[in-house]
């Protein structure tokens, strides 16, 4: 059913309304942080020549809320507010299976009054991507991993997180890495994930507990970029709606907990002939080819620059600290999990390179557009990777960002990503973070208050 939506035409679209006899429409539009910005209507406004508007700053906020006062950001974005035109991508729909009436939710894109894609929506900034693989003849194929924490209730943001309690009424206290029985305990909360899952026909594949306590990790089938970008942004409603059903929260914060390891979305990656169908990242002989490589190449280029597009908030460079199962530098190997860029065990026809850098907390449009420019890049410029990590790269060097401010730096000194991804995107989106991070550093922590106060 979900390969049979793709081509959808409103038309289509709408009978897939009538047959499910919904009656009202969540159109969704999702804004740099991957919040669901947009309006609810009662179907029958639900039209294709309706024309529904939003202003144009709405995709293009920060997590706070908060808008530059000046600057580069109004050289993209007029400060007139003017309207951006949104259409429904009728591909998208699906069921709000949690709704107690019958309700859909369509993502939409973003154009303005002359009919061109909004550059800095994340949509269009994935499309774009996907536009230079498909002008070579490729297509990009993607499965996201996606990390989270079920973390107790917390109305109170001073108060440190808490795992929350299960079935047995006990709360975890140590590490339950792939543990069946510490899922089980979270029996009705899954349960109910998979049926909202199957309704909403989301692609997901295995469910498994991860080192954190209270940390799970889902895995999507391999698909189209768009599509799981698509996917990814469903899930993380569905999972936070799930939880608070309840009783708990889920939380897709990078470091939550500051015992506790952080929370990834490793992406696996490859690249198919569109015409053969072949995975260029093999030879005919089964050894991995020269695009492996250059692909490779490409990533351990362009990563650092990229760092403030898979971890975007100050929280995100918490999780990339030694041996907490996140990486540190971009070193790459085969079957190595302490590397930044792993290519796993596979067959020619699934050979496959794994960002294993980019956190839970990132935008899946953005990311995903990000990690694909950059193997692009390296294809297209013929990057050669370093040699393979033999060992432990947690005994090597830091080579990745330390700070949002350092990784916002080098995004704006990286042009090639300008380029690929596109001047107004950068702009925008760096411009929106300095905001947050000048919000953030007012902030004054616990650990200034108890180390500094008396003895400095």
């Amino acid at each position: 059913m979900v390969q049979q939506r793709k081509n959808l035409n409103f038309s289509e679209l709408e009978q897939w309304l009538n047959e499910r006899r919904v009656t009202e429409i969540e159109c969704l539009v999702p804004d740099l942080t991957g919040v669901a910005r947009g309006k609810i209507l009662p179907r029958e406004k639900f039209t294709e020549d309706r024309g529904m508007r939003l202003p144009e700053a709405i995709v293009a906020i920060g997590v706070t809320g908060e808008f530059p006062q000046e600057g580069p950001y109004y050289d993209v974005i007029t400060p007139t507010d003017r309207d951006m035109h949104l259409r429904p991508d009728p591909s998208t729909v699906r069921l709000v299976p949690w709704a107690s009436d019958p309700t859909a939710q369509v993502i939409h894109d973003c154009f303005d009054r002359d009919g061109r894609l909004i550059p800095y929506a994340p949509r269009t900034v994935l499309r774009r991507v996907c536009e230079l693989y498909e002008a070579e003849g490729w297509q990009a194929v993607v499965a996201p991993e996606l990390e989270f924490y079920l973390v107790e209730r917390a109305t109170d943001p001073n108060m440190p997180l808490r795992p929350p309690k299960g079935r047995s009424g006990r709360a975890e206290t140590s590490r339950q890495a792939y543990s069946i029985d510490a899922v089980n305990e979270f029996d009705p909360l899954f349960e109910d994930i998979y049926d909202y899952c199957e309704k909403m026909e989301l692609n997901v594949d295995t469910l498994i507990h991860e080192v954190g306590a209270g940390q799970m990790e889902i895995n999507f089938f391999h698909d189209e970029p768009l599509q799981l970008a698509d996917e990814v942004f469903f899930f993380k409603r569905t999972i936070r709606e799930t939880a608070l059903r309840h009783e708990m929260y889920a939380t897709f914060m990078a470091k939550p907990m500051a015992h506790e390891p952080g929370s990834a979305m490793h992406v696996h990656q490859s690249v198919v002939d569109r015409r053969t169908r072949r995975n260029i990242f093999s030879n005919e002989d089964g050894t991995p080819s020269r695009e492996f490589y250059w692909y490779i190449g490409g990533l351990q280029r362009y990563i650092p620059a990229a760092m403030a597009l898979f971890a975007p908030y100050v929280n995100s460079y918490r999780r990339l600290v030694r041996a907490t199962a996140a990486p540190i530098n971009i070193q790459w190997a085969f079957d190595n999990r302490t590397v930044g860029i792993r290519s796993p065990v596979a067959t020619p026809a699934a050979r496959r390179v794994e960002n294993r850098v980019i956190g839970a907390d990132a935008n899946p449009y953005v990311a995903l557009a990000a990690t694909l420019a950059c193997g692009w890049l390296g294809i297209k410029k013929r990057i050669e990777p370093t040699p393979e990590c033999r060992g432990d790269a947690y005994l090597g060097d830091y080579t990745l960002p330390r700070s949002l401010g350092e990784a916002l730096s080098l995004l704006r000194a990286e042009k090639d990503l300008h380029e690929v991804l596109g001047e107004p995107f950068i702009t925008v989106y760096t411009e929106i973070k300095e905001v947050e991070y000048a919000e953030f550093m007012k902030v004054i922590s616990p650990w200034e208050r108890e180390h500094l106060l008396l003895h400095v």
